[in-house]
């Protein structure tokens, strides 16, 4: 059975860090497409960031781009993002997600097949 499991959410300030983990067991998913969302109160579920199953392809939301940095560790079957210079619209609920077939970009929710239960990430102001 395949699970994904985030981690490393909390409580940070304006301009602080975090760093969120997620942990895929079940299934080995060194060469698939793994991607981060994440969904505030009242809001739809939007992309993050994407990676390749070799790392070599990243995107990111253009939201994010130059404080986030999305890796992967193949070998522990995990995805990893690190989360700097935080925002109070960063609050959000994150989850990570597997794709398992040919998709287009992999930035949209219909892109993925399994998701973690989510963490949430809060930065107050």
């Amino acid at each position: 059975q395949v699970q994904l499991v985030e981690s490393g959410g909390g409580l940070v300030q304006t301009g602080g860090s975090l760093r969120l983990s997620c942990a895929a067991s079940g299934r080995t998913f060194s060469s698939s497409p793994m991607g981060w969302f994440r969904q505030a109160p009242g809001k739809e579920r939007e992309f993050v960031a994407r990676i390749s199953g070799t790392g070599s392809i990243i995107r990111y939301a253009n939201s994010v781009k130059g404080r986030f940095t999305i890796s992967r560790l193949n070998a522990d079957n995990m995805v990893l993002l690190q989360m700097n210079s935080l925002k109070p619209e960063d609050t959000a609920v994150y989850y990570c997600a597997v794709s398992t077939g040919y998709r287009l970009g992999y930035t949209e929710v219909h892109d993925y097949d399994y998701w973690g239960q989510g963490t949430q990430v809060t930065v107050s102001s």
